[in-house]
């Protein structure tokens, strides 16, 4: 009596099947960055950032010809109000043609992040410039704007926390620096950061 036994399935050697814990890993691989994606505020604008850091070299070089305190301090809280006009709206723009929300989920928690820090500078602003210790502003904005960078950072793009890693230390560096080079430090930080930083934001996650 003959027996048809079934032939075995067998594997083509040249493609080897995948173990199952391999399966698991590309899987959750695949999890992450689906959840990456779709939980970071990418709105952060590359050529924002550019037009920003030229804006803050133009006004390093006009604050470093005032001759009083006052109109040096002036000088740097104009260009900070038009910073933030210029992020605002070109960060709007990113996130319409992206069709990202600006201001709910990742978004909200960029801005929610970022604001404490920027607010605790404007108030030690206040005290440092009344006190007499003007010399410390510099090294106090590039710190707590580092810092609030790097915070709102966690819910972003990945190099935006690293940018943020650079203005903390220029800052803590500016604090212990001689007081002259602290217009100097201004333009390399809202200067230059923002000019390299935002390029590499334009070119590798778009505007």
């Amino acid at each position: 009596m003959t027996h048809n036994n079934p032939v075995p399935f067998t594997q083509n050697p040249s493609h080897p099947p995948l173990r199952l814990d391999q399966h698991a890993q590309e899987n959750l691989r695949f999890i992450r960055e689906t959840m990456e994606r779709a939980t970071s505020f990418t709105a952060v604008p590359g050529w924002g950032g550019i037009v920003l850091g030229i804006t803050a070299l133009g006004a390093a070089a006009v604050a470093n010809s005032r001759k009083t305190p006052g109109a040096w301090l002036l000088t740097w809280l104009a260009e900070a109000a038009i910073a933030m006009a210029l992020a605002g709206w070109t960060a709007l723009g990113k996130a319409r043609v992206a069709g990202v929300p600006l201001l709910t989920g990742p978004g909200r928690k960029f801005v929610l992040s970022f604001l404490p820090a920027i607010f605790s500078g404007a108030l030690l602003t206040i005290v440092l410039f009344t006190g007499g210790s003007i010399t410390a502003i510099p090294g106090m904005w590039l710190l707590l704007y580092g810092t609030g960078v790097a915070t709102a950072g966690a819910f972003s793009i990945r190099v935006v926390p690293l940018m943020g890693l650079c203005f903390m230390v220029l800052g803590a560096v500016t604090l212990f620096i001689p007081s002259y080079w602290g217009n100097v430090m201004l333009a390399a930080g809202f200067g230059g950061l923002h000019v390299i930083f935002g390029s590499v934001i334009a070119r590798k996650y778009g505007g």
